[in-house]
């Protein structure tokens, strides 16, 4: 069962190192203002190097879905924008989407996608974004494209299952 009122610590991106992984049970890397597909993404890909080799569960929302596909070997691309809810349907299963329905409408905020790299499967699409969701075939790594942090109770359940994950 999940604690009600797990603790965690916001560290600021470039301040994040592996060694802040101590005492840590899991890592979410939040979305950003950031285009991967105009921005300069080296000073990026190497303060996050530490994604190959994490040792806990990591979860990756928006931008950070992106930097862990980027890291494995994902293609980035430009997209029309979509800033709205949109369907997401699952078809693959998953820890990270148990007790949710197959259909579910999750908040999205971005105008580029990533293709799933290589030893991950993809677990959700949509008619906006091939990738909505995807998962290490061997390591608990997930990312989704969409935010459930402003997604209501399907998106509550979804980081709620990624905590279990985790402990």
């Amino acid at each position: 069962m999940v604690d009600e009122y797990m603790e965690c610590t916001t560290i600021p991106f470039f301040d994040f190192k592996n060694i802040n992984l101590t005492d840590a049970i899991g890592v979410i890397i939040s979305g950003a203002p950031i285009l991967i597909t105009e921005e300069d993404m080296n000073p990026y890909l190497e303060a996050s190097a530490w994604i190959k080799e994490v040792s806990v569960p990591l979860l990756g929302i928006c931008f950070g879905h992106q930097l862990i596909g980027l890291q494995f070997g994902s293609l980035a691309n430009k997209m029309k924008e979509d800033r709205d809810f949109q369907e997401i349907e699952v078809f693959e299963e998953s820890l990270l989407f148990s007790r949710l329905p197959r259909v579910i409408e999750m908040q999205e905020d971005h105008c580029e996608f990533i293709t799933v790299p290589q030893h991950f499967k993809l677990l959700a699409s949509s008619d906006c974004c091939f990738n909505e969701a995807m998962e290490h075939k061997d390591k608990p790594i997930f990312g989704v494209q969409f935010h459930p942090e402003v997604s209501g109770n399907y998106g509550n359940i979804l980081i709620e299952n990624f905590l279990k994950v985790c402990v």
